[in-house]
């Protein structure tokens, strides 16, 4: 990783669990706090965006088209990730997707329980709206 990118130090802890059914339910607890605050789509204000709104809405439907272990694995990482896009203020590595310049990219590094992980958020270029759309552990392939 370069040294121009830091991650966030992580306050709270990992989501505890060791099969998918019971860390499934606390992570949705951990949301329905999060949307609760909202009155319609389910959101939180980011630090680094200053104040923008981060949907939470597509993140579900993105983490049931991965397979049972892949979701207990990302889901550890969820009430970390809703602390990082809210209180981080560190540079992310941004990526263009879209051919036509539609969809960008934002990888946040994050740091809890001496683990690294990766908080990704998708932005529509044409709507302006950015999206939190998966966490994962960060591995150096």
């Amino acid at each position: 990783m370069d040294k121009e990118f830091y991650c966030y130090q992580c306050k709270s802890g990992l989501l505890p669990g060791h099969n998918y059914a019971t860390i499934v339910k606390i992570a949705w607890r951990v949301f329905k706090s999060a949307a609760a605050q909202t009155k319609r789509r389910p959101y939180i204000r980011s630090a680094y965006f200053r104040g923008e709104k981060i949907f939470l809405d597509n993140f579900w439907p993105h983490l049931n088209q991965k397979n049972p272990r892949d979701r207990w694995r990302r889901l550890h990482y969820f009430k970390c990730a809703l602390e990082l896009v809210r209180n981080s203020r560190q540079r992310p590595i941004f990526e263009q997707r879209d051919g036509r310049g539609h969809e960008a990219l934002y990888r946040f590094l994050g740091q809890a329980a001496e683990r690294l992980f990766i908080v990704q958020i998708k932005e529509d270029l044409k709507r302006r709206q950015k999206f939190l759309m998966s966490m994962f552990e960060y591995s150096e392939k």
